[in-house]
């Protein structure tokens, strides 16, 4: 293989696809040519499993040994992959290990739990506590509590049916009255609010329509993972990734045992790490699927000062409803609170049922006479306190369950005595007290407790609570802080390029709660904090009839992030309700409040998306260059910077969308040409071309410009071959008067301009002249 062959085990970039029912295999196999003619090497494919029918995103798997029949079953799958290879693509396919759909009628291995109880071959499957709830599995499916709904239920030969749910009848319990009927089967219906404190299965954060799946089993393994390691195996696709790790009882064991299962092939993991967090450098994986690479480009484009200034705008504005001041740290904090005692009650109290046990049979006299009430008090205020997502071992523990996180914890109790409760949980939790199936237990517990708090309170509350850049409120962003200087972007380039060099990359997924060109229009907010305070107090001149002034200002950003778009009043008003319902301050999704919510709709129809809007919409076109510049120079950033960028479908035109299932709406492949398309194709097809300088074996070098201006250019080299460089803070460059001679120091050679074929620079180029016709440049090295 010469240097500019590429190794067809690693993906030189991605290309994102949402399979569902109005978008199956056959018409991905549509999408080839165009998405072959971008020059990425892959199609990524979201889940392909059989799922729930009807599924938009297929997430909640039903069945692992079939795929997908919606979709065009394995024939349509394997014929993809055919027009795939002839248009030199291969695939990578999203799998999902730690939970599948609680949807007995369509699950068949649950149906045949619920029918045999934990005697079944497959009890081993699933996450229950056999132990509570009676040894029954609680099924939260009920409208309303039981004395209401009894008569709903109804006996259908060897069924159980509730409207359109369906459960099976124990063996030789067909025909008894109804109240025996139930109580004889292994499970039981309940009012679906009881999930929140009664629920005896692990489920997916706090959906209890997704049943964790205990894939640290050997058997479960292998049966949930055969039809895709046979994929593998037969060719058909080439790489995975793997979805929600943090779930999982023993994420090492586990991908250990994938690695090995399919030979190493490239390998990419939803692993969230916050901010400064490394990825366990055990597991055996080429890296996380991006979103750490997402809040390090999304922060080039956010000025320090100007959010500073916007944040203490934001606090003026929306007092009181900033959640008490609009304090980020404070409103994680609260936000946990609330989640821990609400949306997570039933794991909280199912990981105090395991400590409370683990020390009342320990031999260690300091775990003895802990009552539970101390040790849950203990436990919620150490993962209250947790800055990550998990701890993956007592080493990483320690680093996360610090003394200053136990100080806090031990406030929380009135009797010092009681507060000894702390360092136990503290102990265990960093494994001082030995290896034993219980303590593992209980560390599994922990970490898989954390991990849903941590996606609920920051992703789904927080995050909709602390709203001063909504660009900021990205999967694994830090809105508290976040700016990122060149300096610090070159120092995380540096890493991956050193650790994990066939890393995945993103800035816009399925997932992101806003696209990245959305993002880039709210960055430049940044650059002119008093200029857009001055447009909001024009158009809530006399109150804007929005509810509160919370929302007010999440709304005037979403309008304007969004932009001029089709449908536009029916994509906010979902987005806000969204916005509002995971907010929880007025409404929320189990506890909606009508009139809240018609106000939000009225506001949305009468404000943002009436005449007000207008100026708004006014305000961000006299902003279009710099909106531009934000945009294409996040995606040529991230399709050159270290790791394999993955492209969401349609984002190498102009995308805007917003939340989803905003973000999974239909796209349209091929035909705009803008400029962003221009950028992404040349950047992929150059990634195609010339793979060494992108690969494991490329090198990373942080350029420098010199002059009054250095400070609005971002600028690398690839392996001494490829040169990018983009523009930053442009609307603070345009005020400052421009470049003023400004320069960049190119690398020794002639470089050859790819966005504009025919210009060639060479040593100190001047910005003026290298960003005379586009806020970024991409250069290659012309061979000596």
């Amino acid at each position: 293989m010469t240097p500019e062959q590429r190794d067809p085990a690693v993906p030189t970039a991605t290309y994102r696809l949402q399979l569902q029912p109005g978008f199956p295999f056959g018409a991905a196999a549509d999408a080839v040519p165009y998405v072959a003619s971008l020059g990425v090497s892959h199609l990524h494919l979201s889940p392909v499993l059989e799922a729930v029918p009807g599924s938009p995103h297929g997430y909640d798997v039903v069945d692992h040994a079939r795929v997908r029949e919606e979709l065009g079953g394995e024939e349509g799958l394997r014929e993809l992959a055919r027009t795939a290879r002839e248009h030199g693509l291969g695939l990578v396919v999203d799998i999902v290990p730690n939970h599948m759909a609680m949807s007995p009628r369509h699950n068949r291995a649950l149906w045949e739990v619920l029918r045999e109880g934990p005697a079944s071959p497959y009890a081993r499957w699933f996450d229950i506590d056999w132990e509570a709830q009676g040894g029954h599995v609680l099924l939260p499916v009920l409208g309303g509590p039981f004395g209401e709904e009894a008569g709903r239920l109804e006996a259908d030969g060897e069924v159980l049916r509730y409207y359109d749910h369906a459960f099976p009848l124990r063996e030789g319990t067909a025909g008894l009255p109804l109240p025996r009927l139930l109580d004889a089967q292994w499970y039981r219906p309940v009012w679906w609010r009881l999930a929140r404190t009664e629920l005896n299965y692990r489920r997916f954060f706090s959906i209890s329509e997704l049943i964790g799946v205990r894939v640290e089993d050997p058997e479960v393994f292998d049966a949930t993972h055969g039809k895709i390691l046979e994929l593998l195996r037969e060719g058909v696709i080439d790489g995975l990734r793997v979805d929600h790790p943090d779930g999982l009882a023993d994420p090492d064991g586990y991908l250990r045992r994938l690695h090995e299962a399919t030979g190493g092939r490239w390998t990419v993991v939803e692993k969230i790490l916050s901010d400064g967090e490394p990825l366990p450098p055990s597991w055996p994986v080429a890296g996380t699927t991006g979103y750490d690479a997402l809040r390090h480009v999304d922060g080039l484009f956010t000025d320090p000062a100007g959010f500073g200034e916007l944040l203490g705008r934001y606090r003026r504005f929306a007092a009181p409803q900033t959640d008490r001041g609009g304090d980020w740290d404070a409103t994680v904090r609260r936000a946990a609170y609330k989640v821990l005692t609400h949306e997570l009650a039933t794991e909280v109290d199912r990981l105090t049922r395991v400590t409370s046990r683990l020390c009342a049979a320990s031999p260690e006299p300091a775990l003895r006479d802990r009552a539970p009430w101390a040790l849950r008090t203990a436990l919620q205020e150490l993962l209250v306190r947790l800055e990550v997502y998990r701890p993956y071992s007592s080493v990483d523990a320690a680093g996360v369950v610090t003394e200053k996180a136990a100080d806090g914890a031990r406030l929380a109790f009135a009797v010092p005595e009681e507060a000894g409760a702390v360092d136990v949980v503290r102990d265990l939790v960093l494994g001082r007290y030995g290896d034993g199936p219980e303590y593992v237990e209980f560390r599994t517990r922990f970490a898989q407790t954390a991990s849903a708090l941590r996606a609920k309170s920051v992703e789904d509350t927080a995050f909709y609570r602390y709203v001063p850049l909504l660009s900021a409120t990205e999967v694994g962003g830090n809105p508290g802080d976040p700016a990122v200087s060149p300096e610090r972007f070159h120092a995380y380039c540096a890493r991956v390029q050193r650790d994990w060099p066939s890393t995945g990359t993103v800035v816009s997924t399925h997932d992101t709660k806003r696209s990245a060109d959305v993002r880039a229009a709210l960055h430049v907010l940044t650059e002119c904090p008093e200029r857009w305070t001055d447009v909001l107090a024009e158009v809530t001149r006399g109150g804007g009839g929005a509810p509160d002034a919370q929302l007010a200002w999440a709304a005037w950003q979403t309008v304007f992030g969004l932009g001029p778009a089709q449908d536009a009043e029916e994509r906010v008003r979902g987005a806000l309700l969204k916005h509002v319902r995971e907010a929880g301050l007025y409404t929320s999704w189990t506890e909606q409040e009508p009139p809240y919510e018609e106000a939000v709709e009225r506001f949305v129809a009468e404000g943002p998306c009436g005449v007000p809007g207008e100026r708004v919409a006014a305000f961000r076109a006299s902003l279009e260059p710099h909106i531009r510049a934000n945009a294409w120079g996040a995606a040529l950033v991230h399709l050159t910077m270290p790791g394999v960028p993955d492209v969401y479908q349609g984002t190498e035109h102009e995308y805007r969308a917003l939340v989803d299932p905003d973000n999974r709406r239909a796209v349209r492949f091929g035909g705009e040409g803008s400029g962003k398309e221009a950028v992404t194709r040349a950047a992929l097809r150059l990634r195609a071309r010339r793979p060494a300088a992108f690969g494991d074996r490329a090198s990373y070098a942080p350029l420098t410009a010199e002059g009054p201006a250095a400070a609005h250019c971002l600028a690398f080299a690839r392996s001494g071959e490829v040169l990018t460089a983009v523009t930053r803070l442009s609307l603070r460059l345009a005020e400052a008067g421009g470049w003023h001679g400004t320069r960049l120091a190119l690398p020794a050679g002639r470089w050859a301009d790819v966005l504009e074929p025919g210009r060639e620079f060479g040593g100190h180029a001047p910005l003026e002249e290298l960003f005379q016709r586009s806020p970024v440049a991409l250069l290659e090295r012309i061979p000596d």
